[in-house]
Order: structure tokens, then C-alpha cells, then sequence
């Protein structure tokens, strides 16, 4: 953006987007003439081979949750319709699940997107329409009527447009400190029920710390704590309950340890010196591997145990960051650093991000983010929801989300204007909701009867588990 653009030259971009993208268009779900197993097949390359199954029968249990590990296959739909041409930084996974509460460094709870394995520079509506799409998909797995879908999509829309709308009028720092803390949700309820539920969900946060973890993941033994194995969750790399695979040479341990010493104190210089100074207090007794999610079943995820001079715990999460989706049909440029993209986007879209956020190159060239394990992290309980909470929670994600695009981009006064007033992009992002949902459907039953015919082998946790145990 140009320095010497006007406030009334930002707003006039803005309307005139319209005329090469015009907002009724954004109800076109976009290029689906394409094999989803062959995308999912390919988007599973470079993954643990073991634990691929895992992922398909994570992915099998409904369409709710093959939605939310096949995100390549949207971001390909979405390649082939119209955008504003407003870049940024955006979440690229931003469905309904990866919203959630967490601390802030400060120990002030607040809500926002929680996942960024798939940032990159991408169109705003991008994000708009993955939680769009999210809303109907769950809202029909939980059994509520399309009529109160509807107005839960257009619920979400709405407010991302309003609350645009007033970012439009915020300076660039008082964007920088926008913040959605558990109390201004509860201010914003729309229902008792929903402050309840918004309270209910502060006390379950309050109680989620690391030092709650160290007695349920790990154990004592000879005065050094060692997590426990829970196959195919968590396992130790290179213990007899691995999952890795002879392939993978991590059967040495110490070899292995030495390895990640080096990269870890790679990541330490990518963090601030005052957290420099903070890990000298700690001694690393334990790493196992983790299995996390949906879509990220089968990518590298390292949970660190740290324990300070008091026996306090530190957990620190280890993920390997791939390609975006989103920049594998969306080009930005050049090569990156896939964990520092992560960071960096992370960073820029949260209104206040994890004191041990990094990120380093790990052994086999592999590259990695570091963040905290659980720091009063909490997210929805999407089946248990009513219509009624399930409408506000959209409510509170548009919020959020708005908020993220309008820090991250610098671009809130073009974007809100493109939105204008009215209702068309909100009854466009309806009309794709509820058509990609079809969409979904009809990729799910490909997927399955791909799974059932043995061109791709699903299994669950349960049957995983199975495998252990004598």
C-alpha cells in the first residue's frame, strides 16, 4: 500500500473490487472436477507410513472430521473463484474446531484462531468460507435443522462484516492491541446460557496447566519424570512401542537425542533472549512422539518434557511444518522456512501468541515450530452444543476472525468496504456453505468406498491400540 493513499482512495479500492469480483459470485463452490483420494494420497506423502491409516480412520469417522483433515481439497475448489485481491496473511485452516481459549503470557484468557499449520499469504475469503463451510458441515452432523444453519452461517458472516467494518475505523496500533478476552465475550452474550457456558469454559481453562498434565502423561521413576507410552498417541521414538519404523533410524536413542540437542539449540535463537535465559532453568528428562489432530496424523510432533529446581513442569510441543495447502494453490514467491512461516504467521494473526513460539530444522532436513504443549487451552464441544450456543459460538469465531485478517493484513478499511452494509456476501457465503456441505458429502463417500475397497487402509485408535496390548 502506497503511503500517500487516502482513507477515501482505500475505500474507493474497496467498492471497486465488486466490479471484478462481484460479492454474489463468492456463492460458487469453485473447480471440484477432481479425484479427493489422489489429492489426500498426495497431500500423505513424506508422513510416518504407519501411522497414514491412522490418519484415513481418523478422517472415516464422519464428514465433520474428513473436512477437517482434507483441507487441501478446498483449497484446490477455491483456487478457480473470484477474490477481491486483498492479500494477507491468512489462518488457510480457520474451520470452526481451530478456534479456541488459551493464556495469553500475561495469564489473560482469550479466544482466537489456534491453529496455523496451513498460513500463508492468501484472499481473506479464503478463511471466511473454510469457516463457512465448517459451520454447515457440523451443523448438519449435529443434527440441526437447515433453517437454523442458515442463520448460523449468516450469523458468522454478519459479524465478520460488522466487526470489519469497525476495525475499519481503528488506528494501526490500537488493531495491534485488539484483543477478544473471555470477558468481552461474556459482555457480547447474546443469552444466559451462553455466559454460563462462556464461565463454565474460563474454569475448565484455569485448570489446564502444565503442572495438571505432569501426573497424567508422565511418571517418576528413579527421580526423573518419563512420559508415559500410550500407543498409537504417544510412544517414544525409539521404544519398543514405536511406530516409526526401522526406516526412520531412530532406534538409537542417544544418537537421536544428540540430533535434536542441535536443533534445539538452533530454535533457542530464534526465540528472545529473556526465554534464553528462562529455559537455563529447566533439565530436559523426557521426548516422546505424539500423534495429534486429524489432518496432521503422520507428520513429526515431539513433545518435550522440561522440569525446573522446584519439580515444575514445562511441555513444549515439537511439529513438523510441510507445505501449505493454501500456498500450493495460492503462489507467494520463493522458498520458505516452513516453521518460521508458521511462526511468523502465528504471530501475526493472533492478537497475542505463545511466549515459546519458534521454530528450527530438525534431522532428515525436516522443519519444525515450538510451542507450549497446554497452557489453559480449551476448544468447543461442538456435539454438545444447542442451536442456540452453536449460533453465538459462529458469532464469537466471525468476531475472531475479522479481528485476525484486520491486524495481520493492514487492510480492514478496503475489505470492509468491499462487504459494504448490506446482506449479498452474507447470503452468498450461505449459499456456498450449504453447497460445499453437498460437496463434502459426496467427497466423503468417495473417500469411503476408497477405505472399504482397500485402496486406502483406515484404522482407528482403538484398533491401534489393540496392536499393544498383550
Amino acid at each position: 500500500m502506497s503511503e500517500t493513499q487516502t482513507l477515501a482512495d482505500r475505500k474507493a479500492a474497496g467498492r471497486f473490487a465488486r466490479q471484478h469480483a462481484p460479492r454474489s459470485q463468492h456463492a460458487t463452490i469453485g473447480d471440484v472436477d477432481r479425484d479427493p483420494v489422489t489429492l489426500l494420497q498426495e497431500n500423505s506423502a513424506g508422513r510416518v507410513e504407519s501411522l497414514v491409516p491412522l490418519r484415513y480412520g481418523r478422517m472415516s469417522v464422519s464428514p465433520f472430521t474428513f473436512f477437517r483433515g482434507s483441507a487441501i481439497l478446498q483449497a484446490h475448489d477455491l483456487a478457480k473463484t473470484v477474490n477481491s485481491g486483498f492479500v494477507g496473511p491468512i489462518c488457510g485452516d480457520a474451520h470452526l474446531m481451530n478456534f479456541g481459549g488459551f493464556a495469553t503470557p500475561e495469564r489473560q484468557l482469550v479466544f482466537d484462531l489456534n491453529d496455523f499449520d496451513e498460513v500463508s499469504p492468501g484472499p481473506w475469503e479464503w478463511d471466511v468460507k473454510r469457516l463457512a463451510a465448517s459451520l454447515a458441515i457440523a451443523g448438519e452432523h449435529t443434527g440441526i435443522d437447515r433453517g437454523s444453519i442458515k442463520d448460523i452461517i449468516s450469523t458468522a458472516v454478519h459479524e465478520y462484516r460488522d466487526r470489519m467494518c469497525r476495525y475499519a475505523e481503528c488506528s494501526a496500533l490500537e488493531l495491534w492491541h485488539e484483543i477478544v478476552s473471555f470477558e468481552r465475550m461474556i459482555e457480547a452474550a447474546a443469552t444466559a446460557e451462553g455466559r454460563q457456558l462462556i464461565n463454565r469454559t474460563m474454569e475448565k481453562a484455569a485448570g489446564r496447566t502444565h503442572e495438571s498434565m505432569l501426573g497424567k502423561m508422565a511418571a517418576l521413576q528413579e527421580g526423573r519424570w518419563c512420559i508415559r507410552d500410550a500407543p498409537p498417541g504417544m510412544f517414544h521414538p525409539g521404544g519398543p512401542n514405536s511406530l516409526l519404523g526401522k526406516d526412520q533410524k531412530w532406534s538409537d536413542a542417544d544418537e537421536w537425542k544428540n540430533k535434536l540437542a542441535s536443533a534445539f539449540d538452533a530454535y533457542l535463537q530464534t526465540v528472545s533472549s529473556d526465554r534464553r535465559q528462562l529455559f537455563a532453568q529447566f533439565e530436559l528428562h523426557d521426548i516422546a512422539f505424539k500423534v495429534v489432530g486429524v489432518g496432521s496424523v503422520g507428520t513429526f510432533c515431539l513433545v518435550m518434557l522440561f522440569v525446573d529446581g522446584h519439580g515444575k513442569p514445562l511441555f513444549l510441543q515439537v511439529k513438523e511444518a510441510r507445505q501449505s495447502v493454501i500456498a500450493r494453490y495460492f503462489e507467494v514467491g520463493g522458498p520458505v522456512q516452513q516453521g518460521e512461516r508458521v511462526v511468523t504467521g502465528q504471530r501475526l494473526l493472533q492478537a497475542a501468541s505463545d511466549s515459546f513460539l519458534g521454530w528450527t530444522t530438525g534431522p532428515a532436513g525436516r522443519q519444525f515450530y515450538f510451542r507450549q504443549l497446554r497452557d489453559m487451552k480449551v476448544s468447543a464441544e461442538v456435539e454438545r452444543m444447542s442451536s442456540t450456543i452453536f449460533k453465538g459460538y459462529a458469532r464469537i469465531c466471525g468476531w475472531a476472525l475479522a479481528r485476525a485478517h484486520a491486524k495481520a493484513s493492514g487492510k480492514a478499511v478496503e475489505i470492509a468496504a468491499y462487504l459494504g452494509n448490506g446482506d449479498r456476501f452474507a447470503e452468498a457465503l450461505t449459499e456456498y456453505a450449504l453447497a460445499y456441505a453437498r460437496q463434502n458429502e459426496k467427497d466423503y463417500d468417495t473417500f469411503m468406498r476408497a477405505c472399504r475397497s482397500g485402496k486406502l487402509e483406515a484404522r482407528s485408535d482403538e484398533d491401534m491400540a489393540a496392536d499393544f496390548r498383550v
